[in-house]
C-alpha cells in the first residue's frame, strides 16, 4: 500500500491518516444513490470481498454513542456491543445525532477523523486480514489500511460484535 499526501478536498479520515503517518490506500467508485446497500456497493465496486469491507454504525450503549465497525457481508450484534464496552444495552443511534457527532453524513461516516472521538469497537473478524476497507468519510470512497493500524488509531477495542 502505498501512503497518500494530504490532497486539496481530502477529507477529515484521510486527513488523520496522513498526520498519523499510516500507510494508507484511497479506493473511489461512483456511488450509485439507488444503491441498497452502501457496503456491499463499495466491495462490488471495488472488487474486493465483503468480509473486507467494514461499515462503520453508530450505536447507543447505555446513553453514550459508541462506533462498531463490522463487516458490510453481516450485521451487528448489538447485545455483543453492549458488552464489549462494558454496557447493559444497546440499540442503533438515531441518525442525525449520529451525523452531527461524526461530522459525516449516513453512508459515509468514518470511523477515523471524527468530530468528537466516539468510543470503538471493531469487529474481531479484522484480525484475519491484512488490510480493511472502510468509509474514507464520503460515499463513494474508501480507505484502506491494516486492520492493527485503524484500531490503534480509534482505540478500538477488537471483539465479536458481528453476526452472520
Amino acid at each position: 500500500m502505498a501512503k497518500k499526501a494530504r490532497k486539496p478536498g481530502g477529507t477529515p479520515a484521510t486527513v488523520a491518516l496522513t498526520a498519523a503517518g499510516t500507510e494508507f490506500t484511497v479506493h473511489a467508485y461512483e456511488h450509485d444513490p439507488e444503491s441498497a446497500s452502501y457496503g456491499e456497493e463499495a466491495a462490488e465496486a471495488l472488487g474486493v470481498s465483503p468480509d473486507r469491507v467494514f461499515k462503520t454504525l453508530v450505536a447507543d450503549v447505555d446513553g453514550e454513542l459508541t462506533v462498531a465497525v463490522v463487516p458490510v457481508a453481516g450485521r451487528l450484534d448489538l447485545k455483543a456491543l453492549a458488552t464489549a464496552v462494558g454496557g447493559k444495552r444497546a440499540a442503533m443511534a438515531d441518525p442525525a445525532a449520529a451525523e452531527r457527532t461524526t461530522g459525516y453524513v449516513r453512508g459515509g461516516i468514518s470511523p477515523l477523523g471524527q468530530r468528537k472521538r466516539l468510543r470503538t469497537v471493531l469487529d474481531d473478524s479484522a484480525a484475519a486480514h491484512p488490510t480493511i476497507c472502510v468509509s474514507a468519510g464520503r460515499r463513494g470512497l474508501e480507505v484502506e489500511l491494516s486492520p492493527s493500524d485503524l484500531a490503534a488509531l480509534t482505540s478500538a477495542v477488537l471483539a465479536p460484535i458481528g453476526r452472520g
